[in-house]
């Protein structure tokens, strides 16, 4: 790492007094729980704290313990996930809920490396949980705190590398605190969600390390953190029909594996693509809307088609859901987060309620 105005053992202190005072109240700090602490990592993934508070009160309400989890059907699990986007890693958490039933007797494991072991959890997920619930001194190291660390010390090698983690990660386990490791990670965290700020300029004036931090003094928070240059995503022109019969819309099951696995999806092809093979009986067809979808390498530019049916029979395995079964059973990723106000317009009862949600990055 680059040359420091002073060492990194002089930002614990400011650092952790500034937590102190400033940090936000949230459930899973008020009650540091190794398995809430868990939950909400997985959750905090490719998401912000915002949209995950709701999302993990109602993971909680419905499954309040690691059994819990570990027996969920995958349907369900999956319903309850709906929304945060990326699904693999609420299969993930229910594989290391199985594993913790199998191999730890039911109790979460209480040190760094055994968290390691379980599915979906990596260097950071782990020195989280070991750290904020069970007081072990391990740096939990994600995009946040390599921005910070990176900044303060005026580092430019690119953060999307394994080896400026690595770094970033040997520097702090020499002087993460004994008695308060779970505060000055979280403190890390905070301090990058809050004040040096991923996108647009940082609040320098407001951050407790600013006669330290290199980047500032030397008026280079532009220019770092830096990352390596992204491909282009591959861009993929889709039509999504919106099949209506009576007050249900027909579903399928996407592959098992894959983009979206076993998510239920709005039936949907490449722009072109024949749907006569699908043996439909179309009394209506309309305009159904346009949509666009960021995957992590793809994106989907779709353009809705909606059809109602003279006959409700559906190729095998499509499925008919109403209102209802939309909102409790069937898990339908954001992808189609466009076209939910047209189908919730057609299966409209007079509960009044919406099928609508926010649009979210998905794998």
């Amino acid at each position: 790492m680059a040359e420091k105005p002073g060492q990194l053992d002089e930002i614990v202190f400011p650092l952790v007094s500034w937590f102190r005072e400033n940090a936000r109240t949230l459930p899973w700090r008020s009650d540091p729980q190794p398995y809430k602490v868990w939950i909400s990592e997985i959750m905090l993934q490719q998401t912000r704290v915002a949209a995950v508070l709701g999302y993990f009160a109602r993971f909680l309400e419905a499954l309040p313990t690691v059994a819990d989890l570990a027996q969920v059907e995958e349907e369900q699990l999956l319903k309850l996930w709906q929304g945060l986007g990326y699904y693999n890693r609420a299969r993930n958490l229910q594989k290391a809920a199985r594993q913790i039933m199998d191999d730890f007797g039911g109790q979460f494991p209480g040190r760094y490396e055994e968290i390691l072991t379980l599915a979906g959890v990596g260097e950071y997920t782990a020195g989280a949980i070991a750290s904020i619930a069970f007081g072990e001194a391990v740096p939990a190291v994600d995009g946040n705190v390599l921005r910070v660390i990176t900044r303060v010390t005026g580092d430019p090698s690119p953060i999307d590398r394994p080896e400026t983690k690595a770094a970033v990660r040997e520097a702090l386990s020499e002087v993460i605190p004994l008695e308060f490791p779970g505060q000055f990670n979280q403190a890390l965290m905070e301090l990058g969600a809050l004040v040096c700020l991923p996108n647009g300029a940082p609040l320098c004036e407001q951050c407790p390390l600013h006669d330290l931090c290199r980047a500032c003094l030397e008026e280079r928070t532009g220019e770092i953190p830096c990352k390596t240059p992204k491909k282009a995503r591959r861009v993929e022109e889709r039509t999504v029909y919106l099949i209506f019969s009576g007050n249900r819309v027909a579903l399928r099951q996407r592959p098992g594996k894959g983009l979206l696995a076993s998510l239920w999806e709005l039936p949907n092809t490449l722009k072109g693509e024949d749907i006569a093979p699908w043996g439909l009986k179309i009394a209506d067809i309309r305009p159904g809307g346009r949509g666009k979808h960021i995957f992590t390498h793809i994106e989907w530019h779709m353009e809705g088609v909606l059809l109602t049916l003279s006959d409700e029979t559906l190729p095998e395995g499509w499925v008919w859901a109403d209102r209802q079964a939309l909102r409790e059973r069937y898990p339908v990723p954001n992808a189609f987060s466009a076209f939910l106000p047209a189908v919730d317009a057609q299966l409209r009862t007079s509960d009044g309620r919406t099928l609508c949600a926010p649009t979210q990055t998905e794998d």
